[in-house]
């Protein structure tokens, strides 16, 4: 909930300093002089652009935060009772799950992460229109420390549980 209200306090920074600037962008399009105008019109441009790009983030935490949700519910579902562990209600999905090691700093130890990723990879790459595949692989990009090819696959697995609902 901690994070919400951040998300919601820095949202509205945002749209506060979007407001200004493109306050100032209309002011400079009553100038006379054509520079001012160019100028104000590029001014102008650059709070909308902030806006698509803020509103894009947004709905990207949102779809990925709605997967996570239906993750673990699944997983809770499947739990292992014998063991007490989830193993996730892939189909695919194998008993024998990396374990992440962490360091004494709290971080996912490199080796680990890699081993791990190298699983999910092979999990995707044996069934590719599984989005519950692909959200495992983005997390795992995620510890590995990739964020642009993590986020990447969280979009691809967005986008196949989108058409998986129909």
């Amino acid at each position: 909930m901690r994070a919400r209200w951040l998300v919601a306090v820095l949202v509205a920074a945002c749209g506060f300093y979007l407001g200004l600037i493109g306050w100032r962008g209309i002011q400079l399009l009553g100038d006379d002089r054509w520079a001012a105008r160019g100028l104000g019109l590029g001014v102008v441009l650059l709070p909308m652009i902030g806006a698509v790009v803020i509103l894009r983030e947004l709905r990207f935490g949102r779809d990925t935060e709605r997967l996570a949700r239906m993750f673990d519910v699944a997983a809770d579902a499947t739990a292992d009772v014998e063991s007490g562990t989830a193993r996730g209600f892939d189909p695919g999905a194998r008993a024998d799950e990396p374990v992440l090691v962490r360091r004494p700093s709290g971080r996912i130890d490199r080796a680990s992460a890699d081993a791990a990723f190298a699983q999910r990879r092979a999990e995707v790459e044996a069934a590719p229109g599984e989005w519950r595949r692909w959200y495992r692989l983005a997390v795992s990009y995620g510890d590995a420390g990739d964020t642009r090819r993590g986020r990447a696959a969280m979009r691809h697995a967005i986008v196949l549980e989108r058409h998986s609902r129909g």
